[in-house]
């Protein structure tokens, strides 16, 4: 009898220990999947915001505690560039993870007039690649809220964003005068589509309109700032609403239970605008506002702005956020990153396939924001057609690889060469001491430009 009740003891034992096993193996397997499982991506994309634009990179003026808060919880790369200095080409650059010149998109979208003046489309080709549409076919709901910039205002018949691949869109910026969205709501759209898709992963372009003109100020920040004076006032409050903004889409994750496996990234399209002399502007698609005046963004020391291919025109913010999977607190100033691989990175992350003969420019940099080690393999190349002989506006091509960035014009017979591994803010021109590696860089911008088309037909 004893040997019997010692017997039934010792599976007690043996089955209680098998459940607990169980349970435990379950629990991490769920944790496991929930890690693994698809991330929601939302990509913040602001309009003129530069380098120099965010308490954390020690802006003189400006107030941003959650980006700031939004860094400290992620990692905030230090040397990641667009790939053109102005808005609709650099738009082109992040979601067909291309260099906009293979779509002869070369500046801005403006009249139809000034495209064929400058040998552009009226609209990026919807038929081009496309990460919405990438990440769309791998299950995603996607969605475009804010500026567009693919086309203009003053083309009537582009395509709608719903082509490009997405399910859903409110936007400004974009054909015709009677489709624009309030300018100032675009993190509100993002924040009502996210409650209505919760239950699988979503894909969210958010493109806010801070800090381009013309600024729309409000009455609650101005206030906040009234010890600045009147050019700093009005650009600081700007940038503080979309801030809290930001900070209200991060508590909505939280609030939602999606925050952990949730991708958020916060960049700029291309450097602070030159501060003009316009107090006021009107523009089509926004409205009435304030003009160029009130555009003093700030760079940090870096030479050049918006319109620039110094470092001030395209060394943008690059914050990425993503509790599951981005340690957090890292500052990374010497990793090379570039807008052309978003689309590689989250079509990874997605587990999207690309499409039959489609080949990045860019490259995946999953490896990076995951804190891991990252050496890019391909080089960074910029060609821009509407330089001047202005002080720090004048390269038209330039090209950055492993330590190296160059920048040149032919026609005047100019080049400069930096070593941005000692010279990150490109103050010292080497040249004269590294004349091989300025015939090497040369040589591989004269060969991609021979890659290009001709024309926006061709």
């Amino acid at each position: 009898m004893k040997i019997i009740k010692l017997i039934s003891f010792c599976l007690i034992v043996i089955a209680s220990s098998q459940a607990c096993q169980s349970q435990a193996n379950a629990v991490k397997n769920s944790k496991k999947a929930i890690i693994n499982k698809q991330p929601n991506i939302i990509f913040i994309f602001a309009d003129d915001w530069g380098y120099g634009d965010l308490g954390i990179h020690g802006s003189t003026f400006l107030k941003t505690p959650n980006l700031d808060k939004m860094a400290a919880e992620g990692i905030d790369f230090q040397n990641f560039s667009v790939v053109n200095p102005v808005c609709s080409p650099s738009r082109v650059g992040v979601i067909t993870g291309q260099y906009p010149s293979r779509q002869s998109v070369h500046g801005h979208f403006a009249t139809v007039e000034s495209h064929i003046d400058r040998n552009m489309p009226d609209w990026l080709d919807p038929k081009a690649p496309m990460l919405p549409r990438m990440l769309k076919e791998a299950g995603y709901a996607t969605a475009h809220f804010g500026k567009w910039h693919l086309t203009n205002t003053d083309v009537q018949d582009a395509p709608s964003p719903l082509e490009y691949g997405y399910d859903e869109y409110a936007a400004f910026n974009i054909a015709g005068r009677l489709h624009q969205m309030s300018a100032d709501s675009t993190i509100y759209k993002s924040i009502d589509f996210i409650k209505r898709h919760k239950n699988k992963p979503f894909f969210i372009n958010a493109w806010i309109h801070a800090v381009h003109t013309p600024f729309y100020p409000k009455d609650k920040y101005l206030k906040q700032f009234d010890h600045l004076n009147e050019q700093q006032q009005v650009y600081a409050s700007v940038v503080a609403e979309y801030d809290d903004r930001i900070g209200l889409l991060f508590a909505t994750l939280k609030e939602l239970g999606l925050d952990e496996n949730t991708l958020v990234v916060f960049s700029s399209d291309n450097g602070p605008e030159i501060t003009g002399t316009l107090k006021k502007l009107n523009d089509n698609s926004t409205g009435p506002g304030l003009g160029t005046y009130y555009s003093v963004g700030e760079t940090k020391g870096l030479h050049g702005r918006k319109r620039s291919l110094f470092a001030g025109g395209v060394r943008i913010p690059f914050i990425v956020r993503w509790p599951s999977s981005v340690p957090k607190g890292v500052v990374n100033k010497t990793t090379e990153l570039a807008a052309t691989d978003l689309l590689p990175t989250f079509c990874e992350l997605a587990g999207a396939k690309y499409p039959k003969g489609y080949e990045p420019d860019g490259e995946s940099i999953v490896t990076a924001i995951k804190g891991g080690d990252y050496t890019r393999q391909r080089p960074i190349y910029w060609d821009w057609r509407f330089s001047n002989d202005t002080l720090y506006f004048w390269p038209s091509a330039a090209i950055e690889e492993s330590k190296w960035k160059l920048i040149t014009n032919k026609k005047m017979n100019r080049t400069e060469l930096f070593d941005i591994s000692t010279d990150w803010a490109e103050q010292k021109d080497v040249a004269a001491a590294h004349p091989e590696i300025v015939k090497s860089l040369v040589a591989k911008i004269e060969a991609f430009q021979k890659s290009l088309p001709k024309s926006a037909a061709s």
